[in-house]
């Protein structure tokens, strides 16, 4: 007989590398699913659809029979993909109903261990948001500075090494700026929100936290105002980079010739605000595809004029950081937070 598990249990089975499986509709998955879940439905999208429109028109009992009807010519692919399946399994719905006890009872009958979780994704959403409404925020040391001083590299080369980062940007699968989005696909605030309650989660009991000092919005995502307001207090790290290294560093997260035309499109929307001219020669160096220039033209005439960073926390928490690469700077940071005895 399958368990119901609370979705405190998921997230520890997560952590210990057990497979979460979102039985819902590909579509409903693409949508938000509970982050590292993989997809194995019971019904196509069309199938759903299908599904629904039955139960609308005609009852609970004739939509049953027809999910059953779907399902039963299916079975065999179904199963055989949990047999793939290294790990002990939990499988989830939307709210804990009969698609997941359908796929929880078959998958037991087959001698497979399943678990499923109770009250589906919305209960692990519900569990996620009172987390993060009570759960301990360690102090924060936030990274900032203008565009292009490696501000992410620097924090994801000190996660690789060990230290307590969350990343903001990848979360939100944005950069941060107009142009963020190109060469991603940026996640719904629903999935954010769920990859930052599980990251605080894991890192209650740090005695620190890395981050970027992004604004409130990172693309169409919004930073949860108690999580906002602690960074705006926290000690600010100034990555301050010379310009031409700044442009390199854009230049290869962005990578500009990959998605010429959408950077012709983002450079639209913001072409009103720079100078006649410089925007002028910026568009003509585009065409071109100068991206050097563009760059350094963005930089220098957009963002660097724009950028006016100010925060809650007082002036001896503000930290300069001047070096001439990424990789200096860096060691830096690591010198900063040992000299705090934080590491």
């Amino acid at each position: 007989m399958f368990k119901d598990i609370t979705p405190h249990d998921l997230y520890r089975l997560k952590e210990k590398g057990d497979t979460i499986v979102d039985v819902r509709s590909p579509k409903e998955y693409e949508e938000a699913t509970i982050p590292g879940a993989i997809n194995i439905p019971l019904f196509t999208n069309e199938e759903r659809a299908a599904v629904g429109t039955t139960y609308k028109q005609k009852g609970k009992e004739a939509a049953q029979d027809l999910g059953l009807e779907l399902f039963s010519e299916k079975l065999p692919a179904f199963i055989q993909h949990f047999k793939q399946l290294e790990t002990p399994v939990t499988v989830f719905c939307w709210r804990g109903g009969m698609r997941s006890e359908t796929a929880a009872t078959v998958v037991d009958l087959m001698n497979i261990p399943v678990n499923r979780l109770s009250g589906g994704i919305k209960a692990y959403h519900d569990w996620n948001k009172e987390q993060f409404g009570t759960i301990r925020i360690p102090p924060l040391y936030v990274l900032n500075g203008h565009t292009g001083n490696g501000k992410t590299d620097i924090l994801l080369q000190l996660k690789e090494e060990g230290y307590p980062v969350i990343d903001l940007e990848g979360m939100a699968n944005h950069r941060g700026s107009i142009f963020g989005h190109i060469g991603l696909e940026p996640r719904n605030q629903r999935t954010f929100n769920l990859l930052l309650g599980e990251a605080l989660f894991q890192y209650q009991d740090e005695a620190f936290i890395l981050i970027e000092g992004e604004s409130l919005r990172i693309g169409n995502i919004t930073i949860p105002e108690r999580f906002y307001r602690h960074k705006e207090i926290s000690p600010q790290l100034f990555i301050n980079l010379p310009l031409d290294e700044r442009v390199k560093n854009i230049l290869a997260d962005y990578s500009p010739h990959d998605y010429h035309d959408q950077f012709i499109e983002a450079f639209q929307v913001i072409k009103r605000r720079i100078h006649t001219p410089v925007a002028n020669a910026t568009a003509q160096a585009l065409e071109e595809k100068d991206y050097p220039v563009v760059v350094k033209n963005l930089l220098i005439h957009y963002y660097d004029l724009r950028y006016n960073h100010s925060t809650a926390c007082s002036d001896n928490l503000n930290i300069s950081i001047e070096e001439l690469s990424v990789a200096d700077a860096k060691e830096k940071v690591k010198q900063y937070l040992s000299s705090k005895k934080l590491t």
